[in-house]
Protein backbone atom coordinates (compact mmCIF):
# COMPACT_ATOMS: atom_id res chain seq x y z
CA UNK A 1 0.00 0.00 0.00
CA UNK A 2 1.43 3.34 -1.09
CA UNK A 3 0.19 6.87 -0.59
CA UNK A 4 1.57 9.64 -2.77
CA UNK A 5 0.84 13.11 -1.43
CA UNK A 6 1.51 16.58 -2.85
CA UNK A 7 0.69 19.79 -1.01
CA UNK A 8 -1.06 17.76 1.68
CA UNK A 9 -3.57 16.19 -0.75
CA UNK A 10 -3.61 12.49 -1.65
CA UNK A 11 -2.65 12.03 -5.30
CA UNK A 12 -2.10 8.31 -5.35
CA UNK A 13 -3.40 5.85 -2.81
CA UNK A 14 -3.60 2.10 -3.08
CA UNK A 15 -1.79 -0.78 -4.72
CA UNK A 16 -0.75 -1.20 -8.35
CA UNK A 17 -4.18 -2.76 -8.94
CA UNK A 18 -5.69 0.73 -8.60
CA UNK A 19 -3.42 2.61 -10.97
CA UNK A 20 -4.20 6.20 -11.92
CA UNK A 21 -4.24 7.62 -15.43
CA UNK A 22 -2.29 10.82 -16.02
CA UNK A 23 -3.86 12.67 -18.95
CA UNK A 24 -1.56 14.64 -21.25
CA UNK A 25 -2.28 18.30 -22.00
CA UNK A 26 0.40 19.59 -24.37
CA UNK A 27 0.24 23.34 -24.91
CA UNK A 28 2.98 23.16 -27.53
CA UNK A 29 3.02 23.70 -31.29
CA UNK A 30 5.44 20.83 -31.91
CA UNK A 31 4.83 17.83 -29.63
CA UNK A 32 5.30 14.57 -31.53
CA UNK A 33 1.66 13.46 -31.68
CA UNK A 34 -0.67 16.33 -30.73
CA UNK A 35 1.30 19.54 -31.10
CA UNK A 36 -0.73 22.66 -31.86
CA UNK A 37 -4.11 21.33 -30.79
CA UNK A 38 -4.53 22.91 -27.34
CA UNK A 39 -2.63 26.19 -27.57
CA UNK A 40 -5.12 28.56 -25.91
CA UNK A 41 -6.13 28.33 -22.24
CA UNK A 42 -9.71 27.72 -23.37
CA UNK A 43 -8.74 24.85 -25.68
CA UNK A 44 -6.45 23.36 -23.03
CA UNK A 45 -9.22 23.52 -20.43
CA UNK A 46 -11.77 21.92 -22.75
CA UNK A 47 -9.32 19.13 -23.52
CA UNK A 48 -8.46 18.68 -19.84
CA UNK A 49 -12.16 18.46 -18.95
CA UNK A 50 -12.64 15.73 -21.57
CA UNK A 51 -9.69 13.81 -20.17
CA UNK A 52 -11.15 13.98 -16.65
CA UNK A 53 -14.57 12.86 -17.90
CA UNK A 54 -12.82 9.98 -19.65
CA UNK A 55 -11.11 8.88 -16.43
CA UNK A 56 -7.92 10.88 -15.89
CA UNK A 57 -7.03 11.29 -12.21
CA UNK A 58 -4.07 13.60 -12.84
CA UNK A 59 -3.45 16.17 -15.61
CA UNK A 60 0.06 16.78 -16.94
CA UNK A 61 0.47 20.19 -18.60
CA UNK A 62 3.60 20.83 -20.66
CA UNK A 63 4.78 23.79 -22.73
CA UNK A 64 8.06 22.43 -24.11
CA UNK A 65 8.25 19.44 -26.44
CA UNK A 66 10.72 16.74 -25.42
CA UNK A 67 10.38 14.71 -28.61
CA UNK A 68 13.67 13.36 -30.02
CA UNK A 69 15.52 16.14 -31.83
CA UNK A 70 13.61 19.00 -30.21
CA UNK A 71 15.20 22.28 -29.14
CA UNK A 72 14.63 23.91 -25.73
CA UNK A 73 12.03 26.67 -25.42
CA UNK A 74 13.02 30.06 -23.91
CA UNK A 75 11.79 30.63 -20.36
CA UNK A 76 9.46 33.51 -21.26
CA UNK A 77 7.79 31.49 -24.01
CA UNK A 78 7.28 28.43 -21.82
CA UNK A 79 5.75 30.63 -19.10
CA UNK A 80 3.45 32.23 -21.68
CA UNK A 81 2.22 28.82 -22.80
CA UNK A 82 1.94 27.01 -19.49
CA UNK A 83 0.84 29.37 -16.73
CA UNK A 84 -2.44 30.66 -18.26
CA UNK A 85 -3.38 27.07 -19.14
CA UNK A 86 -2.78 25.80 -15.58
CA UNK A 87 -4.60 28.78 -14.11
CA UNK A 88 -7.61 28.17 -16.37
CA UNK A 89 -7.66 24.38 -15.84
CA UNK A 90 -7.34 24.77 -12.08
CA UNK A 91 -10.27 27.18 -12.01
CA UNK A 92 -12.54 24.61 -13.66
CA UNK A 93 -11.31 21.20 -12.46
CA UNK A 94 -10.40 19.74 -9.09
CA UNK A 95 -7.99 16.95 -10.11
CA UNK A 96 -4.27 17.35 -9.33
CA UNK A 97 -2.29 19.18 -12.01
CA UNK A 98 1.30 18.33 -12.90
CA UNK A 99 3.61 20.73 -14.72
CA UNK A 100 5.94 19.04 -17.20
CA UNK A 101 9.02 21.28 -17.10
CA UNK A 102 12.77 21.31 -16.54
CA UNK A 103 12.86 24.96 -15.47
CA UNK A 104 12.64 25.90 -11.79
CA UNK A 105 11.01 29.27 -12.47
CA UNK A 106 8.29 27.66 -14.60
CA UNK A 107 7.69 25.13 -11.83
CA UNK A 108 7.47 27.85 -9.17
CA UNK A 109 4.96 29.88 -11.18
CA UNK A 110 2.97 26.75 -12.06
CA UNK A 111 2.62 25.77 -8.40
CA UNK A 112 1.46 29.30 -7.62
CA UNK A 113 -1.10 29.00 -10.44
CA UNK A 114 -2.53 25.75 -9.09
CA UNK A 115 -0.27 22.83 -10.00
CA UNK A 116 0.78 20.44 -7.23
CA UNK A 117 3.28 18.19 -9.01
CA UNK A 118 6.56 18.89 -10.83
CA UNK A 119 7.25 16.39 -13.64
CA UNK A 120 10.91 16.89 -14.63
CA UNK A 121 12.46 14.77 -17.40
CA UNK A 122 15.94 15.55 -16.00
CA UNK A 123 15.12 13.98 -12.63
CA UNK A 124 15.29 17.44 -10.96
CA UNK A 125 18.96 17.55 -11.92
CA UNK A 126 18.89 19.90 -14.91
CA UNK A 127 18.14 23.19 -13.15
CA UNK A 128 20.10 23.65 -9.89
CA UNK A 129 17.16 25.52 -8.35
CA UNK A 130 14.52 22.85 -9.05
CA UNK A 131 15.02 20.82 -5.88
CA UNK A 132 14.67 23.93 -3.74
CA UNK A 133 11.44 24.87 -5.52
CA UNK A 134 10.06 21.44 -4.71
CA UNK A 135 11.13 21.78 -1.09
CA UNK A 136 9.71 25.28 -0.64
CA UNK A 137 6.38 24.60 -2.37
CA UNK A 138 5.75 21.13 -0.95
CA UNK A 139 5.04 19.85 -4.44
CA UNK A 140 5.05 16.23 -5.42
CA UNK A 141 7.77 15.37 -7.91
CA UNK A 142 8.16 12.95 -10.80
CA UNK A 143 11.81 11.98 -11.21
CA UNK A 144 12.55 10.66 -14.69
CA UNK A 145 15.66 9.12 -16.22
CA UNK A 146 16.89 10.51 -19.53
CA UNK A 147 20.21 9.79 -21.24
CA UNK A 148 21.45 13.09 -22.68
CA UNK A 149 19.10 15.81 -23.90
CA UNK A 150 16.04 15.61 -26.18
CA UNK A 151 18.07 17.09 -29.07
CA UNK A 152 20.54 14.19 -29.12
CA UNK A 153 19.18 11.48 -26.81
CA UNK A 154 18.25 9.07 -29.61
CA UNK A 155 21.64 9.26 -31.33
CA UNK A 156 22.95 5.74 -30.68
CA UNK A 157 21.98 5.38 -26.99
CA UNK A 158 24.11 2.74 -25.28
CA UNK A 159 24.13 0.98 -21.89
CA UNK A 160 26.10 -1.89 -20.41
CA UNK A 161 22.98 -2.84 -18.41
CA UNK A 162 20.04 -0.52 -18.99
CA UNK A 163 17.95 -1.78 -16.07
CA UNK A 164 20.76 -1.48 -13.51
CA UNK A 165 21.94 1.91 -14.78
CA UNK A 166 18.46 3.46 -14.79
CA UNK A 167 17.71 1.91 -11.39
CA UNK A 168 20.94 3.32 -9.90
CA UNK A 169 20.21 6.79 -11.30
CA UNK A 170 16.71 6.84 -9.82
CA UNK A 171 17.89 5.44 -6.47
CA UNK A 172 20.54 8.18 -6.30
CA UNK A 173 18.05 10.92 -7.14
CA UNK A 174 15.68 9.65 -4.45
CA UNK A 175 18.54 9.84 -1.95
CA UNK A 176 19.39 13.39 -3.04
CA UNK A 177 15.77 14.50 -2.70
CA UNK A 178 15.32 12.85 0.68
CA UNK A 179 18.46 14.58 1.95
CA UNK A 180 16.97 17.89 0.75
CA UNK A 181 13.79 17.24 2.73
CA UNK A 182 11.47 15.63 0.17
CA UNK A 183 10.14 12.31 1.52
CA UNK A 184 9.50 9.28 -0.68
CA UNK A 185 5.78 9.80 -0.17
CA UNK A 186 6.10 12.88 -2.43
CA UNK A 187 8.29 11.21 -5.06
CA UNK A 188 7.26 9.25 -8.13
CA UNK A 189 9.89 7.65 -10.36
CA UNK A 190 9.82 7.19 -14.13
CA UNK A 191 12.42 5.09 -15.97
CA UNK A 192 11.94 7.29 -19.04
CA UNK A 193 10.65 5.00 -21.77
CA UNK A 194 11.81 6.46 -25.10
CA UNK A 195 14.19 8.99 -23.56
CA UNK A 196 17.66 7.99 -24.71
CA UNK A 197 16.75 4.32 -25.21
CA UNK A 198 16.45 1.97 -28.15
CA UNK A 199 13.38 -0.21 -28.62
CA UNK A 200 15.32 -3.08 -27.04
CA UNK A 201 16.16 -0.90 -24.02
CA UNK A 202 12.52 0.12 -23.61
CA UNK A 203 11.32 -3.47 -23.69
CA UNK A 204 13.98 -4.56 -21.20
CA UNK A 205 12.88 -1.83 -18.80
CA UNK A 206 9.22 -2.79 -19.17
CA UNK A 207 10.06 -6.44 -18.46
CA UNK A 208 11.81 -5.46 -15.23
CA UNK A 209 9.53 -2.83 -13.69
CA UNK A 210 9.08 -4.86 -10.52
CA UNK A 211 12.66 -3.99 -9.65
CA UNK A 212 11.86 -0.27 -9.77
CA UNK A 213 8.76 -0.81 -7.65
CA UNK A 214 11.08 -1.88 -4.80
CA UNK A 215 12.38 1.68 -4.43
CA UNK A 216 9.36 2.61 -2.32
CA UNK A 217 8.03 5.41 -4.52
CA UNK A 218 5.05 5.59 -6.84
CA UNK A 219 6.07 4.27 -10.28
CA UNK A 220 4.98 6.22 -13.35
CA UNK A 221 5.24 4.83 -16.88
CA UNK A 222 4.68 6.64 -20.16
CA UNK A 223 4.54 4.52 -23.31
CA UNK A 224 1.69 6.39 -25.00
CA UNK A 225 2.10 6.56 -28.81
CA UNK A 226 5.89 6.27 -28.56
CA UNK A 227 8.21 5.34 -31.39
CA UNK A 228 9.17 1.90 -30.10
CA UNK A 229 5.51 0.87 -30.35
CA UNK A 230 5.61 1.83 -34.01
CA UNK A 231 8.76 -0.23 -34.44
CA UNK A 232 6.94 -3.26 -33.07
CA UNK A 233 3.60 -2.81 -34.84
CA UNK A 234 4.50 -0.84 -37.96
CA UNK A 235 1.80 1.67 -37.06
CA UNK A 236 2.05 5.45 -37.37
CA UNK A 237 1.70 7.76 -34.37
CA UNK A 238 -2.03 8.24 -34.82
CA UNK A 239 -2.63 4.46 -35.00
CA UNK A 240 -0.84 3.37 -31.83
CA UNK A 241 -3.83 3.38 -29.48
CA UNK A 242 -4.02 -0.39 -28.99
CA UNK A 243 -0.26 -0.67 -28.53
CA UNK A 244 -0.31 2.18 -26.02
CA UNK A 245 -3.08 0.58 -23.95
CA UNK A 246 -1.55 -2.91 -24.01
CA UNK A 247 1.91 -1.68 -23.03
CA UNK A 248 0.43 0.40 -20.22
CA UNK A 249 -1.56 -2.55 -18.87
CA UNK A 250 1.61 -4.64 -18.99
CA UNK A 251 3.36 -1.92 -16.99
CA UNK A 252 0.59 -1.95 -14.37
CA UNK A 253 0.91 -5.72 -14.09
CA UNK A 254 4.62 -5.15 -13.38
CA UNK A 255 3.91 -2.63 -10.61
CA UNK A 256 3.25 0.74 -12.27
CA UNK A 257 0.98 2.99 -10.22
CA UNK A 258 0.44 5.75 -12.79
CA UNK A 259 0.29 5.56 -16.59
CA UNK A 260 0.70 8.72 -18.64
CA UNK A 261 -1.69 8.65 -21.62
CA UNK A 262 -2.96 10.63 -24.58
CA UNK A 263 -5.93 8.30 -25.12
CA UNK A 264 -7.49 8.34 -21.67
CA UNK A 265 -10.93 6.98 -22.61
CA UNK A 266 -9.52 3.77 -24.10
CA UNK A 267 -7.13 3.31 -21.20
CA UNK A 268 -9.90 3.85 -18.66
CA UNK A 269 -12.14 1.29 -20.35
CA UNK A 270 -9.32 -1.24 -20.53
CA UNK A 271 -8.54 -0.71 -16.84
CA UNK A 272 -12.17 -1.32 -15.85
CA UNK A 273 -12.15 -4.67 -17.62
CA UNK A 274 -8.71 -5.58 -16.30
CA UNK A 275 -9.69 -4.73 -12.73
CA UNK A 276 -12.90 -6.76 -13.00
CA UNK A 277 -10.89 -9.77 -14.09
CA UNK A 278 -8.40 -9.27 -11.25
CA UNK A 279 -11.04 -8.97 -8.53
CA UNK A 280 -11.64 -12.02 -6.38
CA UNK A 281 -15.17 -12.98 -5.49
Amino acid sequence: MRRWVACGRPIFEGSSRVAKIMGIVNVTPDSFSDGGQWLTPEAATDHAARLVRDGAGILDVGGESSRPGSDPVPLDEEVRRVIPAIDAIGAELSVPISVDTTKAEVARLAIAAGASIINDITGLAGDPAMVQVAVETGAGVVVMHMAGLPKTMQVEPSYADVVSEVYEFLAHRIEVLECAGIPRERIAIDPGIGFGKTSAHNLELLRNLRRFATLGCALLIGTSRKRFLGSITGKSVEDRLIASVVSSLAAIEQGANIVRMHDVAAMSEALKVWRAIQEKE
